[in-house]
């Protein structure tokens, strides 16, 4: 989920205030990483050209199911957390703590987890948020660019956490 300056992307979409650089082979997405806006970059293949599809479905209509072919990533403990994040419905919000106690595990491990989120928005770990109502980190930032991307993707899910700080 980190933005990563120098990657090549096999396309790259344009959101509010924001942009989605996509990251494919001809089978699986490999990667999905937020960019500081650019202009958008057409698709080189098929595979992203679908992923550019359904991540503009998703920006016209934040209820739009994914259903991309996802590379497996990450450690058995981050792929579970990311199945708690992915069950987590449009407009609602878990906390850190939440999710940790699902998986008899820390807080702290859980945001690391969602920090190592290779597949933002598929896997929707904006939707993961600090007790008391702040939004915690994201994309292991507590601040800037990044913790605006997730105002944002909770505001356009209607969820009440979009407010928070």
């Amino acid at each position: 989920m980190q933005t990563r300056p120098n990657q090549t992307y096999q396309a790259v979409v344009a959101a509010p205030g924001f942009c989605l650089g996509v990251q494919c082979n001809d089978d699986e997405i490999t990667g999905i990483d937020f960019l500081e806006p650019r202009p958008e970059v057409a698709a080189t293949t098929p595979l992203a050209a679908e992923a550019v599809r359904q991540l503009k479905a998703y920006i016209a209509d934040p209820g739009f199911a994914f259903g991309l072919p996802l590379r497996p990533a990450g450690t058995a403990f981050q792929r579970r957390v990311w199945e708690q994040i992915s069950a987590i419905p449009t407009g609602q919000t878990h906390t850190y703590g939440d999710v940790a106690k699902r998986l008899k595990n820390a807080p702290r491990a859980v945001g690391q987890a969602c920090g190592s989120n290779p597949y933002p928005l598929v896997v929707p770990c904006h939707r993961v948020v600090a007790t008391g109502g702040g939004l915690g980190g994201f994309a292991r930032e507590r601040g800037g660019f990044l913790l605006d991307v997730k105002r944002w993707l909770l505001q356009h899910e209607g969820s009440g956490a979009a407010s928070a700080g």
